[in-house]
């Protein structure tokens, strides 16, 4: 069975939106390809009539600093995320969530705007970025938006985007401050199932002993990627102190909706680990946000 009938290559983000537009029937953009072409060819997607081939668009791969915000493409490959001096500078959880996507021939051609756009609550890039406060540009013929990330999904696998008018053109970080610092970890199976069992990104705002303001996002704690919003507001203000962290967890779980998924892992099982990660993370992002050192790298 044919999966796709026509294959456009653009050459820039009018040309595609104009191509996905044309399109006689289901049209999808693709760059890397490593979920949707394993998705169509294993039948967890539908066919397709038009594949809109974003990777030749210059400006979908730059990866630049543009005033007071980190600039990324939706299609930059991951190894270039985690190669890269300005992301490991100014959005550590990122680099890290990044590091960790498949293998390296993986990293070699997915994008994170495909890591982003398959809609997985629990994508690791979505998270960190998530966890960073990044906002998506996304483009359509009428103009462009941005967005905040959470604004992007309307449930696991579903992209909140018109796969006919929109493409996700890149994101927009806020650069690293005096004070600041992330983190990403994550827990997986031995066997290495793709899917994390849990992951977690964080960001923290240190002033001396004091947590200023933090973000946590974790996945996958319900539909889409989730903010554990109550729970940052519980450290916003506050020392900094290991006694703090269950009143801070059981924020989490009080917010959380962690389900059992039989081939990874029990809800239970999560809830437990939460704290575990929450503990490790939470501490890397501390520790780095002291760490002034490298604001001058």
């Amino acid at each position: 069975m044919t999966i796709w009938q026509h294959y456009h290559l653009a050459k820039s983000i009018e040309d595609a939106l104009q191509a996905l537009a044309a399109a006689q029937g289901p049209a999808r953009v693709i760059a890397g390809g490593t979920d949707l072409l394993l998705d169509l060819e294993q039948g967890r997607h539908s066919p397709v009539d038009t594949l809109v081939d974003v990777s030749a668009i210059p400006e979908m791969a730059e990866l630049e600093q543009r005033a007071d915000e980190l600039f990324i493409g939706a299609a930059v490959p991951l190894r270039r995320v985690v190669q890269s001096e300005l992301v490991g500078r100014h959005a550590a959880a990122l680099q890290e969530a990044a590091g960790l996507i498949g293998g390296p021939q993986v990293r070699n051609t997915a994008t994170l705007g495909g890591n982003v756009g398959h809609a997985l609550p629990a994508a690791d890039g979505a998270i960190a970025l998530l966890a960073l406060g990044a906002e998506a540009e996304i483009a359509s013929l009428s103009g462009r938006r941005r967005a905040p990330m959470q604004a992007l999904y309307s449930g696991p696998g579903r992209s909140a985007l018109s796969h006919k008018e929109e493409i996700l053109v890149g994101f927009y970080l806020p650069l690293r401050a005096e004070g600041e610092g992330s983190a990403f970890r994550r827990v997986m199976r031995p066997q290495g199932v793709a899917i994390a069992i849990l992951n977690m990104g964080v960001w923290v705002q240190r002033r001396q002993e004091t947590i200023q303001a933090a973000r946590i996002a974790i996945g996958p704690a319900g539909p889409i990627p989730f903010r554990a919003r109550a729970a940052e507001q519980l450290l916003a203000g506050r020392p900094y102190e290991t006694a703090l962290l269950p009143r801070v967890v059981e924020a989490i779980l009080g917010e959380a909706r962690f389900r059992t998924s039989p081939h990874r892992s029990s809800a239970d099982y999560r809830r437990h680990m939460c704290g575990v990660l929450l503990e490790d993370t939470l501490n890397a992002a501390w520790e780095r946000a002291a760490l002034q050192h490298e604001m001058s790298r």
